[in-house]
């Protein structure tokens, strides 16, 4: 009797210390309220517990003495949301600019991009060894998405595209990219056929591909949509179902020489319609409204003293002069296309936005694409948004929700939620209030690794050329 009393006072011993070992974690963050991007909400006094790259828990801040971990950060009352994806961003300019293209990586992550979508270039082994090497943890950078190489006609725009223009020449192109994990497959419009866009768009949807890109200015948007498109790169895409003079200005193979009679021609009422067709069929739009304002000025606007210039590598800055060029090509011959285009792109985005077309946040950064600077230039198209009549809740649903929407991968991000993945940023202000608050974030949480504004001013000073 007295044996069986003796156990159970050492039971209830050993397990009363037992409930006082605190459960310990990789990261602890208190004292921090957390940003609903799709309510809008702000809920304070939270305790956040992250293991490896996942949220594990999100407790009340009064339990703090429960719960240690290898590294803590008490937020003191900053915000935390999810990190900022950029989807469509650009690897490229040839082997002998694959370095200054890697020096893109922590750029983004020092901006609070923890997310990009890769839009084609001609550097996929490097990127795609990139991609392995983040994913392990083992190069700190966004997670990479990326389609591979472009597909295009018999005569690409860009250098490393796979040239397509029958359906057996298509059929190897995706067996190309399934071998090397493409995650989607982006279309441009060299001189791809109006009929080999649509064979594309056909054989991606029986693989489970999603599409997106350039259209040929021939095709159909609305006949694309038929086929399974699932995203438009751009307005101008949009824009050519938008006139009731579309079917003669294409019939006329003028490519982007249509373009001010299609902007000249735009009807709201037949626009409506076109909005209400890609909600219902969940068809993408990435505006990319801020590159735009950016090459229409370029001429006007002295960008010598930006001070991310010091950032972007000479290789990368001489091809800059590419765009220069063509404005002064474009200002000679009295061409107001891309001003003229920038104010339509605009006009659309609030209507679309109303009628439920799915817009992502892309800013086009990368070489050739003069003065687009990695990171800032997301925060850049955020607030081109707003300009265009989104407020700021809206604008950053672009990149956080809608972003993973695309990829279907919702149940894993979008959120600060438990189970989801824990990349983060963490900011002094409220972004749902003012997206100026989404500079200089205090820290970037990314794959298990907590990035303190000390070590992101550190990775910035690192790349400094």
């Amino acid at each position: 009797m007295r044996n069986s009393f003796l156990c159970l006072i050492l039971i209830f011993l050993f397990s009363s210390c037992k409930d006082d070992v605190p459960e310990s974690y990789d990261i602890l963050i208190s004292n921090v309220k957390i940003v609903d991007v799709g309510s809008g909400n702000v809920t304070e006094g939270k305790l956040v517990l992250i293991e490896g790259d996942t949220i594990r828990r999100i407790v009340d801040e009064k339990d703090i003495n429960k719960f240690t971990a290898r590294e803590t950060l008490d937020a003191g009352g900053a915000f935390l949301m999810p990190g900022l994806w950029d989807m469509h961003v650009h690897f490229r300019g040839g082997d002998s600019l694959i370095a200054e293209n890697k020096e893109f990586l922590p750029l983004f992550l020092a901006y609070g991009i923890t997310t990009v979508r890769d839009a084609g270039g001609d550097i996929t082994p490097a990127l795609l060894e990139w991609r392995d090497q983040i994913a392990q943890g083992i190069l700190d950078g966004p997670r990479i998405f990326t389609p591979g190489p472009k597909l295009d006609g018999t005569r690409p725009a860009w250098p490393g595209s796979v040239m397509v223009t029958t359906s057996e020449e298509i059929e190897t192109a995706m067996d190309s990219l399934e071998s090397i994990g493409a995650d989607y497959v982006k279309m441009y419009d060299g001189n791809l056929s109006k009929e080999a866009f649509y064979d594309i768009i056909k054989a991606a949807e029986t693989r489970g591909f999603k599409t997106t890109g350039h259209m040929p200015l021939t095709a159909d948007f609305m006949e694309a949509i038929d086929h399974g498109l699932d995203g438009a790169e751009h307005m101008y895409y949009p824009l050519t179902a938008c006139s009731p003079f579309a079917d003669s200005l294409r019939a006329l193979n003028k490519g982007y020489g249509i373009v001010e009679q299609l902007i000249d021609s735009y009807d709201p009422e037949m626009a409506k319609e076109v909005f209400e067709k890609m909600s219902a069929e969940n068809v993408y739009v990435t505006p990319t409204l801020n590159i735009g304002t950016t090459l229409s000025e370029i001429l006007e606007k002295d960008h010598s003293s930006d001070s991310l210039l010091n950032y972007i590598g000479p290789g990368i800055r001489q091809t800059y002069q590419g765009r220069i060029e063509g404005a002064k090509r474009a200002q000679t011959s009295g061409s107001q296309m891309r001003q003229k285009m920038e104010a339509i792109s605009a006009r659309m985005i609030r209507p679309m936005y109303d009628a439920g077309v799915p817009i992502l946040a892309g800013s086009d950064c990368g070489a050739f694409n003069s003065y687009v600077y990695p990171g800032e230039s997301l925060l850049g198209e955020l607030n081109s948004l707003i300009e265009a009549g989104l407020s700021p809740r809206e604008a950053l649903e672009t990149s956080v929700i809608n972003g993973p929407k695309f990829f279907d991968l919702l149940d894993s991000y979008g959120s600060v939620e438990q189970g989801k993945v824990a990349h983060l940023i963490l900011l002094q202000k409220n972004p749902l209030e003012d997206l100026g608050n989404l500079k200089n974030p205090g820290a970037v949480i990314k794959s298990g690794k907590l990035f303190s504004r000390e070590d992101i001013d550190g990775i910035m000073r690192q790349i400094r050329n």
